[in-house]
């Protein structure tokens, strides 16, 4: 196969950033990952390229660019808790921030202009309708809502200034894992709950925990809208040709479309698995919505993106499949 080009893949040692590295080596790009490994996984690159630093080290950032022909950069490098950014705030504003601004700066000075970051929806906070569309006031209620919103910001002033071409490509509910059992989700502590519910069904785990059961939805849960992690990485793919092609700089919701709630997630994974999944109830966190639904219309008219894993079973079948492979690991 024909190299196509060179991308860079900051956190591509980590759950979302391994798979569309993968992704884009079956498609024809080579990549080079940057990772600290603070949370990604070195055995995630899966053989290609891997350097070991900061992505807020200027002069590693400069030697990879000055070595390497770099077509695109795609931003995956992040702390990602939500619970952890209101407990330590500094951290989310020095990683997700000051480090996001290092990369930039190193953009700038090496004249990479293509940028696909990964952000997040909770850069819209509580919704005021749903489905979101990208129009949608932004109004994070979370330290690492308000520092993903900050890169944004941060590369839209860099668009305007120097000439940077970003696309923003906010996230729903990321779950799933490569179809062919090569990689999968596997965080320290894992907090999202396709795979506590399926390692609680598979005796790795006690029970899942029900925050808050009195939402106004049909069954009192919250409701999320799950998105197959090797859709997006389809999506970060048709983003990046978007704008090798000449496209602009644009934001994308992506997500499937379709909300479940906590107990119909639980009731799937039981549903695929064949095994109970123990369940308590708890109070409701503080700033969970009731409802997160994505509309994803710009990103099918302007990228033609749609999922392909578009129901939560197809979705749940490929993690349960690569958890039940990982005899030990948990």
């Amino acid at each position: 196969m024909t190299v196509k080009g060179t991308v860079l893949v900051t956190g591509g040692a980590g759950y979302i950033g391994s798979h569309c590295a993968l992704y884009l080596r079956e498609n024809g790009w080579e990549t080079v990952i940057l990772d600290n490994l603070s949370t990604g996984h070195k055995e995630s690159a899966l053989g290609q390229r891997l350097v070991v630093g900061d992505v807020g080290d200027g002069a590693l950032l400069d030697s990879v660019f000055k070595t390497r022909s770099i077509s695109a950069v795609m931003h995956f490098a992040a702390s990602a808790y939500v619970g952890e950014s209101v407990t330590d705030p500094a951290k989310y504003y020095r990683n997700n921030v000051v480090n996001g601004l290092a990369l930039l700066d190193a953009m700038r000075r090496n004249g990479v202009s293509n940028l696909v970051f990964s952000s997040t929806c909770a850069v819209y906070g509580n919704p005021e309708r749903t489905p979101l569309t990208e129009t949608h006031p932004k109004a994070p209620i979370s330290p690492y809502g308000f520092s993903k919103l900050a890169f944004e910001r941060m590369a839209e002033d860099f668009s305007s200034a120097y000439g940077l071409k970003p696309v923003f490509l906010r996230y729903f509910n990321a779950a799933g894992a490569d179809p062919e059992g090569r990689l999968g989700e596997n965080h320290d502590p894992e907090t999202h709950l396709i795979p506590l519910a399926i390692q609680a069904a598979l005796g790795r785990r006690g029970p899942v925990t029900v925050f808050g059961a009195d939402y106004p939805t049909p069954d009192g849960t919250c409701v999320r809208d799950y998105v197959h992690v090797m859709d997006l990485a389809d999506a970060h793919l048709k983003a990046m040709e978007h704008l090798l092609n000449g496209g602009a700089p644009s934001a994308f919701n992506l997500g499937s479309g379709t909300g479940y709630s906590v107990r119909e997630v639980v009731a799937m994974v039981e549903k695929v698995g064949g095994k109970s999944v123990p369940v308590i109830e708890g109070p409701r966190r503080a700033g969970d919505p009731p409802a997160l639904v994505a509309s994803s219309a710009r990103a099918l008219e302007t990228l033609g993106w749609k999922p392909r894993y578009a129901e939560l079973e197809a979705i749940v079948k490929t993690a349960y499949e690569w958890h039940k492979k990982q005899v030990g690991s948990f």
